[in-house]
Parts: C-alpha cells; sequence; structure tokens
C-alpha cells in the first residue's frame, strides 16, 4: 500500500491542502490502477529555514529519488 508524502512550506490552509491531497490520491490511483483504498496522503509543512538541510539535500542524496529538483540552493 503506498503511502505519499508531500513536503511544502507552510502557508496552506486545511481544505488547500485536502484537495491537493485528494488529487495526488486520485493521480496515484488512475496510474497504479488500484483503488484509493490503497493510498494514504500526509503533508508535511516545512519551513524555509529547514527546507535545504530537510528536504533539498535529503531528495538530492536519495538514489531513488525519480524526479531531482529542477531548482539550486
Amino acid at each position: 500500500m503506498p503511502h505519499i508524502t508531500i513536503q511544502m512550506y507552510p502557508g496552506r490552509d486545511e481544505e488547500t491542502k485536502k484537495k491537493l491531497a485528494q488529487a495526488v490520491l486520485d493521480a496515484a490511483s488512475k496510474s497504479l490502477d488500484r483503488g484509493s483504498e490503497h493510498f494514504s496522503v500526509s503533508i508535511k509543512d516545512v519551513s524555509q529555514d529547514k527546507w535545504k538541510a530537510e528536504v533539498y539535500d535529503k531528495v538530492l542524496a536519495d538514489a531513488d529519488t525519480i524526479i531531482k529538483p529542477g531548482y539550486s540552493m
């Protein structure tokens, strides 16, 4: 059962986060041809001052990352 974690800067309200989570769940469900009950989605707010250490550097170092950031820090 896939779990999808979305990390982003804080500032979005809960309704916006729910819409994003649902859209990602729908896309994953369709792409993998599985019912939505097979997925879970979480959203983690990461402050801008912690982004490089907590997200960017880890994503670049992770050999399993399929799409690397298109920006540099």
